[in-house]
């Protein structure tokens, strides 16, 4: 995308200068363009390699979400499953090169500041209400498994039955994790200090990764070992499980559980609220090189998204749950640590994904206030315990899924980029029915309709009673 100048003196918009100098990669990492007055966490030289920012956005990027796509496969079937998820990964890089242009324009790499540039003080209290509710509903998700995997994986440990030992419960044990682990990490100054958790965390899911493919191989065809148990149900509960006798793979299907499936793959490619916060500090910062940095994140992530899903689905069909690790033998020693290295992996992602909920307070609350080390702590201290409340109180993981994905993941993905573009990138730049913009009004509506037609299936589920008729 070429940049004119409109008068051949030179003389371009303020905006205009700056989104020139972020492309040709020019624009300070700790001073706005336009001599606009820096915001807060802009006052340090960016310090972050490009590795370590591919891994902390890598990580943003892979979570809990995993663990459903098996399940999200089985009821879309293996292409059109695949289709989608290649077409999410896709939206999500073009959805952060709009970000990305937007910060370039106005100099600014905060969220919550790119939305009151573009809708004044009410936009910024919307964007920080959104990244708030998505990377909280992402906490959650990780803590559900850390209250639910951690006691049995312990339990096997020690040969005792998790249910009749009183510190072996997951709330205590989800208690204990997020004071002695996560706190800790969330109490760090600069999210470029976690590029090291993050990069133990995806080796961690990398070991889950080739164990499923390795238990597939071992494992064969599960349903027909288990078709004899099988004979002896009761026919309808057969048909409410979603079990069949056969190990034939679905290439493509659709069922009302698809109201989950596709949030589940929306939700497995949100990083967005992370992404400005790992552009700042950046070693070398530019559009371009943050650009790489989100391409080389979820092309990664793709794959690996791609093959968990295959082949956890080719092991248990459409007998998949929504959070895999239930599948397997509680005995396995293989799988008790993958376990393990999961519960690693999430645990070491919720201080990557607590940042962002914090900056979006501060950004909210004290924009104009220095950094303050008491503040620091009481908000992750704060953000903490309100998680641990929600993840106690709530019952399933797919619920949670659901609902972040069909309401925050669409807003973070399509619809925030996509007006933040129409609104902050000047018409001197880009004029507003130049192609460009024309795609972004387009990526908008598609997520609008993404949300409603999530919202109306999840609704409708709820409505009738299906919401729980796979048991989880």
């Amino acid at each position: 995308m070429e940049m004119q100048d409109p008068k051949m003196n030179g003389a371009l918009p303020a905006g205009a200068v700056g989104y020139r100098q972020e492309r040709e990669g020019f624009l300070p990492s700790h001073g706005p363009a336009s001599g606009r007055k820096p915001v807060q966490f802009m006052d340090f030289e960016g310090k972050t390699s490009f590795g370590m920012s591919v891994f902390n956005l890598s990580n943003a990027i892979m979570g809990s979400g995993i663990l459903g796509l098996a399940y999200a496969m089985a009821h879309t079937g293996v292409l059109f499953f695949l289709a989608l998820l290649l077409c999410i990964a896709l939206l999500s890089s073009y959805s952060i090169h709009l970000l990305l242009t937007c910060a370039g324009v106005v100099g600014i790499r905060a969220y919550e500041q790119l939305g009151q540039r573009a809708f004044g003080p009410a936009g910024k209290v919307v964007v920080a209400a959104v990244i708030c509710l998505h990377n909280v509903g992402a906490m959650s998700s990780y803590l559900f498994i850390i209250k639910s995997e951690l006691p049995l994986v312990i339990g096997t440990f020690l040969h005792m039955d998790p249910e009749g030992v009183w510190y072996l419960k997951g709330n205590l044990l989800l208690i204990i994790v997020s004071v002695l682990i996560i706190l800790p990490l969330a109490l760090m100054k600069h999210l470029g200090y976690l590029g090291y958790t993050s990069g133990l965390s995806l080796t961690c899911m990398l070991f889950f990764l080739i164990s499923v493919i390795y238990k597939k191989f071992q494992l064969g065809c599960v349903m027909s070992h288990n078709k004899t148990a099988l004979e002896g149900e009761d026919p309808l509960d057969l048909s409410i499980q979603g079990l069949n006798s056969s190990c034939v793979a679905q290439m493509f299907t659709v069922d009302s559980q698809m109201s989950y499936t596709v949030p589940i793959m929306a939700f497995a490619f949100v990083c967005h609220p992370e992404v400005l916060p790992i552009y700042t500090e950046l070693c070398r910062p530019s559009q371009h090189r943050m650009q790489a940095v989100a391409n080389v994140s979820i092309g990664a992530m793709f794959f690996m998204y791609g093959l968990t899903a295959t082949f956890g689905y080719l092991t248990f069909y459409s007998s998949v749950e929504a959070e895999m690790l239930h599948m397997y033998s509680q005995e396995d020693l293989l799988i008790l640590c993958v376990r393990l290295a999961v519960l690693l992996a999430v645990t070491l992602t919720v201080p990557v994904v607590l940042f962002p909920i914090r900056r979006a307070l501060q950004q909210l609350l004290f924009p104009s206030k220095a950094f303050s080390w008491p503040r620091h702590v009481a908000i992750a201290l704060i953000l903490l315990v309100l998680v641990n409340v929600l993840v106690i109180c709530v019952p399933t993981i797919r619920d949670i899924f659901g609902v972040i994905g069909s309401t925050s993941a669409p807003s973070l993905i399509f619809i925030l980029p996509s007006i933040f573009y129409l609104r902050i990138v000047p018409s001197e730049v880009q004029p507003l029915f130049s192609w460009p913009k024309i795609q972004a009004l387009c990526f908008g509506t598609l997520g609008v309709l993404f949300m409603a037609i999530s919202l109306g299936f999840m609704f409708a589920n709820w409505a009738t009673g299906r919401s729980h008729m796979s048991g989880h």
